[in-house]
């Protein structure tokens, strides 16, 4: 693909500089004198989202889509019902080492009275695509999220051909990712995605019902898929490396090879990062390398791999909106085909907003929650190694207030209220009523607290910042006749001194006490041999000026409450440890 620069393709401008110096050499010899700079790097280029894919979008219409679904056949998997494609997690196939099941399926877009002509799939009787369940955690839900795959030569639906219906079951008002999604795309520095509120009718022909009649699934947001067509529609190289994070913290893992290489594993590559663009891996081999070199100042790496406006604004938006499920996930990596720079797209925004819901409702309020802040980021190698710079952190801190004053709570309050206007009648009414978490009236509730979420989380970041960093805890040791428990350090970015606290039970509510040890200004504790059972830790560090910080851990126990900086492990009577269940 060839990009522009306000109007110039790139391949132009390389070309004409390469002219102009060819050009100009020539007249220098013949007595003209004239200097010209170097040819511009792909580096060097601007590389920013299109604002011109967004200029039809209405934010708060609602598209009408028609689905229906038949069985296929066993060769592309869509042999399968409705029924039986619905019944399951995505942990059911993790656990059968399955595919998910799919469907045949054919899409038509209308308006509340049927397809409507001139829209995708009017008029169409054979199947014209593949639907899937969608989604991790989500998928356990009996309301499912759908990825809808458009049959080749089938053509497009607003240039896409993957459309990815989100039900957000998680989200009480059902709008959140979309909110956040319609800021990026105003953000200097930010990558965004289109979105569409969607109404879906399922009509299921998968058991032979010839009479099936269309039902009613209520709303969802479609939300644009990030692959080589998203790449293309946003004025970005589609031959570029493109990566979806699965569990990346930026370190320098043995499963990350060349793709030549012989003991390549796709399968084990792609449990840290999903390959969906350019398979040549020699960059991002070459980015954590010098990453992971302490040696190599991080202004530096920054400076060499990374566009720092993107990378800060990227980052303070997720700490400012709350979106703490962004540390190793719930993110793509995204560089041109002939540059060396990486940029962040954004990737699944749910977890965003929900501060002032989750107190009020009963959700995670147990001690200080690490995941809000600076903290959530330092289990990554590259934000830990940004964090620990005076330098970086003013540029992150510069990047905050900035964003701050373009997300205010008046614009937010807007935003709310025309979002609201198009969910409160799906969440009133059946089928969407029949799962939402909250009653009508504590949905309007929740929608007077969202704008408030920007100062509540800048907050959170100013305490981050003033508190000791969280620290892994290791598995237990045997010695002689004790029991030795070590962690890493808890750093301080004031360079304060910092103790700890250490508390073992053998209950996660620490009512049937072990052992405490306070004041510890080491990084290891000491109790007596433990017999076989079931025990739990407690760590918490505390810097001079007061402010503590648990250990990176959480503890989930049958209450569904989350309990910050606890860890479970079982002593089995062969003495071997089960450590973090």
């Amino acid at each position: 693909m060839i990009k522009k620069i306000k109007g110039v393709s790139v391949l132009s401008l390389i070309f004409s500089v390469a002219l102009c110096v060819s050009g100009c050499s020539a007249a220098a010899e013949a007595g003209g004198g004239t200097e010209t700079e170097a040819p511009v790097s792909v580096d060097d280029v601007k590389v920013s989202d299109s604002v011109s894919v967004y200029k039809d979008d209405d934010d708060c219409s609602v598209v009408t889509m028609y689905l229906t679904v038949s069985q296929g056949n066993g060769a592309d998997n869509t042999n399968h019902t409705w029924t039986d494609l619905n019944a399951y997690s995505v942990y059911y196939y993790e656990e059968k080492g399955i595919d998910r099941y799919k469907v045949e399926g054919i899409l038509q877009v209308g308006d509340e009275n049927g397809p409507v002509q001139g829209q995708f799939g009017y008029g169409e009787f054979a199947p014209n695509c593949i639907v899937q369940i969608r989604g991790a955690t989500s998928t356990r839900s009996p309301q499912k999220s759908y990825k809808i795959e458009i049959n080749k030569n089938e053509g497009y639906w607003r240039g896409q051909r993957t459309i990815a219906l989100n039900k957000h079951v998680y989200d009480s008002v059902r709008f959140r990712n979309k909110m956040s999604y319609d800021l990026l795309k105003t953000i200097p520095g930010a990558f965004s995605a289109r979105t569409q509120f969607v109404r879906l009718y399922v009509k299921d022909l998968t058991e032979g019902d010839k009479n099936a009649q269309f039902e009613d699934y209520g709303l969802y947001t479609q939300v644009e898929q990030i692959n080589k067509t998203y790449l293309r529609n946003h004025g970005l190289d589609e031959f570029g490396q493109l990566y979806k994070a699965t569990m990346f913290e930026f370190l320098n893992y043995d499963a990350i090879k060349l793709s030549d290489d012989p003991s390549f594993d796709r399968e084990a590559f792609e449990s840290i990062l999903e390959i969906k663009g350019n398979e040549d891996h020699s960059k991002l081999i070459a980015m954590l390398a010098d990453l992971n070199n302490y040696g190599i100042p991080i202004e530096e790496i920054l400076d060499k791999y990374f566009d720092e406006e993107n990378y800060y604004t990227w980052l303070a938006f997720q700490m400012l909106t709350g979106n703490g499920d962004t540390t190793s996930q719930n993110f793509y990596l995204y560089s041109p085909q002939n540059g060396n720079k990486w940029y962040f797209i954004s990737w699944d925004n749910d977890d965003a907003w929900n501060y002032e819901e989750d107190i009020a409702y009963g959700g995670d309020t147990d001690g200080y929650r690490y995941t809000k802040g600076v903290s959530n980021y330092w289990g990554s190698t590259l934000h830990q190694r940004v964090l620990k710079s005076e330098e970086c952190r003013k540029k992150l801190d510069d990047k905050i207030n900035e964003l701050r004053q373009l997300i205010t709570k008046e614009r937010l309050t807007e935003m709310v209220e025309k979002y609201a206007s198009v969910a409160e009648p799906f969440i009133a009414s059946v089928p969407d009523a029949m799962y939402a978490p909250h009653t009508v009236d504590e949905f309007r509730s929740i929608l007077q607290m969202i704008p408030n979420e920007i100062e509540h989380n800048y907050e959170m970041y100013k305490i981050s910042l003033d508190s000791p960093m969280p620290f892994y805890v290791a598995e237990p040791v045997f010695t002689g006749d004790k029991t030795m428990f070590t962690w890493d350090p808890s750093f301080d970015f004031d360079g304060e001194s910092v103790t700890y606290k250490f508390e073992l039970a053998s209950d996660y509510l620490f009512n049937s006490v072990i052992s405490v040890q306070e004041n510890l200004s080491v990084t290891q504790a000491f109790t007596e041999r433990l017999a076989p059972g079931q025990y739990f830790i407690r760590l918490t560090s505390r810097n001079e000026s007061g402010m503590t910080q648990t250990a990176m851990e959480i503890y989930q126990g049958a209450d569904d409450v989350k309990r910050y900086g606890i860890i479970g492990f079982n002593v089995l009577e062969d003495g071997t440890v089960q450590f973090g269940i």
